[in-house]
């Protein structure tokens, strides 16, 4: 699938991410949540645990409308020490203007990989009062990222002295209904300009199996590289919180079930066992080319499972920053 795709698009930034892609190697990304802090130690130290493990790390951009270090600021430390950011942009917090000054800015500093977003509603969040912006959705987002960097120009029309060279992503849910119409979205993702997809979590691989049927029917897999997303549960109590207030998200019952008969001193190691069951069977499913797992805060988790799933080597750690950078 890697070959099909590769032929199907040109090379648009040489990032880590694109390369391994395009090679056809299974991918690893990962999420890398932004601390409510002004410290960058707080940044580089979570990415250490990532870098050595993964292909791309995702920088969350105010992710359920709560406020952390922003996502830009954040990809410009990874960039500083050499790591790779994928740089999530959501549409709720920022015109067209701020949206289109922020991609020049970025690929300045050294990204290459940005996912685009429409974000979550502001009501999700702990500021609802705050004023939503959603000049652009998701798929707009997209089209103006296009446009910078195919055509070298802005939405106005003036042209831009260097274009950025981006490797644009989105995001997916197989996993809700309706079930007919996700790979119709998916599809207008990538002609949109998506290069590569994200997908929500994935707890229920049956109907992940059925959505990439489809996916494959339409031949879109030959089109757009998809990374399946997956997570351990901490518990049976998470997972019932999960899965009734994080819009999108589906657990099955028979994974709470499972979660419940193994008592709950020993919920967290079934968690990450089944998250290494899963990403093991998403592996074997054709039209998938990686995986993209989350973790809130569980950096160290995350590369154990990466690990356990048999996923490794990748490549060379990254030193630890030291303190005067």
């Amino acid at each position: 699938m890697g070959d099909e795709v590769a032929n199907a698009r040109p090379m648009r930034s040489a990032s880590r991410l694109e390369r391994v892609l395009r090679s056809g190697r299974f991918a690893v990304t990962a999420e890398l949540n932004p601390p409510d802090s002004a410290d960058p130690h707080a940044v580089y130290e979570r990415a250490l645990v990532l870098a050595g493990v993964c292909d791309g790390i995702n920088s969350t951009d105010a992710s359920g409308a709560h406020v952390h270090m922003s996502s830009v600021a954040m990809c410009a430390l990874l960039t500083r020490v050499g790591y790779e950011p994928i740089m999530q942009v959501s549409c709720r917090d920022k015109n067209r203007i701020a949206i289109q000054g922020d991609l020049l800015g970025a690929a300045a500093m050294g990204v290459k990989n940005v996912l685009c977003l429409t974000g979550d509603g502001v009501e999700a969040g702990d500021q609802p009062e705050a004023k939503p912006v959603f000049d652009l959705d998701s798929i707009s987002l997209l089209r103006t990222a296009c446009v910078l960097r195919n055509e070298g120009r802005f939405l106005s029309g003036r042209p831009l002295d260097v274009p950025p060279k981006l490797f644009l992503g989105a995001a997916s849910n197989p996993f809700v209904p309706p079930f007919d119409f996700r790979p119709l979205r998916l599809a207008k993702k990538i002609d949109a300009g998506a290069d590569f997809i994200q997908t929500q979590f994935c707890f229920d691989v049956p109907r992940l199996r059925e959505f990439m049927a489809r996916v494959r029917d339409m031949e879109l897999h030959e089109k757009v590289y998809i990374l399946v997303g997956v997570g351990p549960l901490r518990s049976a109590t998470a997972a019932e919180w999960m899965r009734t207030n994080v819009p999108g998200v589906h657990i099955p019952d028979k994974v709470v079930e499972r979660l419940q008969r193994v008592g709950t001193e020993k919920q967290r190691e079934e968690g990450k066992r089944l998250c290494v069951e899963i990403i093991q069977q998403v592996s074997e499913i054709a039209g998938v080319s990686g995986v993209h797992v989350m973790a809130y805060r569980q950096e160290e988790l995350v590369a154990e499972i990466i690990e356990e799933a048999g996923l490794l080597p990748r490549r060379r750690r990254h030193k630890r920053v030291q303190a005067a950078v």
